[in-house]
């Protein structure tokens, strides 16, 4: 028997929970945040925000209560009494100022010790260049400083590095002040501020340029709209507990529950795939715009491998560095870390900080400019392990000390408070569940799954796939059924003309090319439930149905939906969808690929020319002759090319029921799919005791159908 695995959650996102602090006190109204951090850097924001007038209830309270904020719009807050001390929050600094650099007011923005040794003119620099007044109060480039704002200008900001940071307080300055901006990256950063603000009502065109990747404001709006968001785990919290895993081979035994996955934070992925500690990332879904996931370590570890990591993978993992380091000490061979000078002025000097310990404890690291080089090894591990007042640092060594051979303490383990409160009772209780799973045993071994939910769906989900032909009415037959049957509708050709829009707008030449995972990673798609109705959403925004039928789509969809690493990036995100009393998927292999268990299998078809003219008056176009026989010709050629592709074919599946929609309007079409659904799914019981009520849930068979 497969032993009882343990999910856990973290807290919140800390960098979400910044910005959606400032940003709510932006905006025109009242904004609810469920899910806020409550570590020690948003609290002090919080903090400032309400020295500048701003009314924020529920940040002192646990992290299940919601956080309310009455915004007071864009340039509406009130000139503080003393100084807005951030304490040890970078991000709340930077942030702030640039929100301040849009309001008529003065302040003076100061924190710690550590916040006092951090650079500040990477923020000041481009604020002053578009209009703001900040003046360095005892050290130039460092806080405190002075800030006055007021009326601003648009500027176009080249960065010589990738960061959020500076991006956002560029991009809250111009929407506070009513002025486009444009901001020019080396390599995209996290975008969390982006999506907030597309949520908020403002426009945000970005995309790759040939300098790197461009992000655009070009007119905001008047006033932001409220947030209403909940916001999800915080990925480098996640981290920590991954890795945990890893050394301590527990494999997918231990979930990390609701996780923020947005594709600019998980850069860390892929060097742990390349280490032999690959993460599975389970039931993606979309909250506020941010895409959420379960993670598993997807193996048993034991055998890390070494890794090599560079400057064009840093910004997707900067703040998962120490934890990366501390696994490579543990890895066979030497890990190589480059391109990471940014480390040198975080809440440390987190390169020499990682190099120091990491000697003290016994393993050989290197410390290189903008990096380390750390040679892995299976010797006990043993020190104590200076923190440097890092919250990242004191959790990333606490996390080795939590592994068998290892005897490592930590000089000042508070301070992990600042992002990750109650850690070390987290990390003490999955330690604790791990020897009591393995002490004395040997874990069983495991059968092999497929990721996701199961083909069939998830407990108590009825799962229809309906599959056939273009022009045969799967779309609208699929929606009218599920409607009749109060399912959820899954409509997968929505899915890959967003994915093939994506490709487009990222390089229109790359949907004729090689696709790879990470340009589809990088599209973030995902589904939005609005009730039973389906929405897709990508990069943190809703795509509109006129652009998933634009015809430049239109012309290149069959050729990316054909490709293979497109078919298995969707193919969990489909079978996800399978919750709740049931579902209505509808496609070209719902009944063989993606759901071979469903319950009712249905193929529907109709004589070519008659699907030629449906497709005809679809497209607002007369349904003559000649164009009758010219369309049902494509149609022809096209059924013939999909019927015969290796990958995922146009077939009907063995068990699947035919139905010739030749003479069918829509809504016998779908009348006759109901009758079918509910003959089948009678018939599964007539045999048997009476079902539970939840397994037939929402379905009602008709009387002589079968079941009860």
């Amino acid at each position: 028997m497969r032993p009882a695995g343990l999910s856990v959650r973290v807290p919140g996102d800390k960098s979400i929970t910044q910005r959606a602090l400032i940003l709510g006190a932006m905006a025109d109204g009242g904004s609810r945040i469920g899910g806020a951090l409550r570590g020690a850097d948003p609290v002090a924001t919080g903090r400032a925000l309400a020295r500048l007038g701003v009314e924020i209830d529920g940040l002192g309270a646990g992290e299940e209560q919601v956080v309310r904020i009455a915004g007071r719009g864009l340039r509406s807050w009130t000139s503080p009494t003393g100084t807005l001390d951030l304490c040890n929050s970078g991000t709340g600094v930077r942030l702030l100022a640039g929100a301040l650099a849009a309001q008529p007011l003065t302040a003076v923005l100061t924190g710690d010790e550590s916040l006092s040794r951090r650079p500040m003119d990477r923020i000041t620099g481009p604020l002053r260049q578009m209009g703001a007044s900040v003046q360095y109060l005892e050290r130039p480039g460092v806080v405190p400083f002075r800030i006055t704002g007021g009326r601003l200008d648009g500027i176009r900001h080249e960065g010589r590095v990738a960061s959020a940071q500076v991006k956002s307080a560029i991009l809250f300055a111009a929407v506070g002040a009513g002025v486009g901006v444009e901001v020019l990256e080396p390599r995209r950063s996290r975008d969390h501020s982006e999506r907030m603000l597309e949520g908020m009502g403002v426009e945000v065109m970005e995309g790759a340029a040939a300098e790197g990747w461009t992000i655009r404001v070009p007119e905001p709006p008047p006033r932001l709209s409220p947030l209403q968001m909940h916001v999800p785990g915080d990925f480098s919290s996640a981290a920590f507990l991954l890795a945990w895993a890893a050394l301590a081979g527990c494999g997918d035994l231990l979930a990390v529950e609701a996780v923020g996955v947005n594709p600019t934070r998980t850069g860390l992925l892929p060097a742990l795939d390349r280490m032999g500690a690959g993460v599975r990332i389970q039931g993606r879904r979309t909250t506020g715009g941010e895409a959420v996931g379960d993670l598993v370590v997807t193996g048993d570890s034991g055998a890390l491998r070494a890794v090599a990591v560079g400057e064009d993978e840093i910004p997707g993992m900067i703040d998962e560095v120490p934890i990366l380091a501390v696994l490579a000490a543990r890895a066979e061979g030497t890990s190589r870390i480059t391109g990471a000078g940014e480390l040198r002025v975080k809440e440390s000097d987190r390169i020499a900080a990682l190099a120091t310990n990491l000697r003290r404890i016994g393993v050989r690291a290197e410390e290189l400019g903008d990096g380390l080089e750390i040679e892995g090894t299976d010797a006990p591990l043993a020190g104590v392990v200076e923190s440097f007042h890092d919250h990242r640092i004191a959790m990333a060594f606490g996390v080795l000390g939590a592994t068998a051979g290892c005897d490592i303490q930590i000089d000042d383990p508070g301070t992990a408070s600042v992002s990750f409160p109650g850690f070390w009772d987290l990390l003490a209780r999955v330690r604790t569940w791990w020897e009591a799973m393995s002490h004395g045993t040997r874990r069983p071994p495991q059968p092999a799954r497929e990721p996701g939910v199961s083909a069939a769906g998830s407990a108590g989900c009825t799962v229809v796939a309906i599959d056939g032909s273009a022009g045969s009415g799967k779309s609208t037959t699929a929606a009218a059924v599920a409607g009749q049957l109060g399912y959820r509708h899954l409509d997968s050709g929505a899915l890959y003309r967003a994915v093939t829009l994506g490709l487009l707008d990222r390089d229109p030449s790359i949907a004729a090319g090689a696709v790879t995972p990470a340009d589809l990673e990088a599209l973030d798609v995902a589904i939005e439930w609005d009730g039973r109705a389906m929405a897709v959403r990508m990069r943190g925004s809703r795509v509109p149905e006129k652009a998933l039928r634009a015809a430049r789509v239109n012309s290149v969809v069959s050729t990316v939906s054909a490709l293979a690493a497109v078919r298995e990036h969707l193919l969990e995100l489909q079978r996800a969808t399978a919750e709740g009393p049931g579902l209505v998927a509808e496609g070209r292999d719902m009944g063989t690929v993606v759901f071979p268990d469903a319950v009712a299998k249905i193929y529907l078809d109709a004589h070519p020319r008659e699907r030629a003219r449906r497709r005809l008056l679809q497209r607002g176009e007369p349904p003559d002759a000649a164009k009758i026989e010219e369309e049902a010709h494509r149609l022809k050629s096209r059924d013939e090319r999909d019927s015969s592709r290796s990958l995922a074919p146009l077939v009907r599946a063995g068990d699947a029921v035919l139905l010739d929609t030749t003479h069918m309007d829509p809504k016998a079409q779908t009348e006759a799919v109901v009758r079918l659904v509910r003959g089948l799914e009678g018939s599964l019981f007539q045999y048997g005791d009476e079902p539970e009520p939840e397994k037939v849930r929402g379905v009602r068979p008709e009387p002589g159908a079968g079941g009860s």
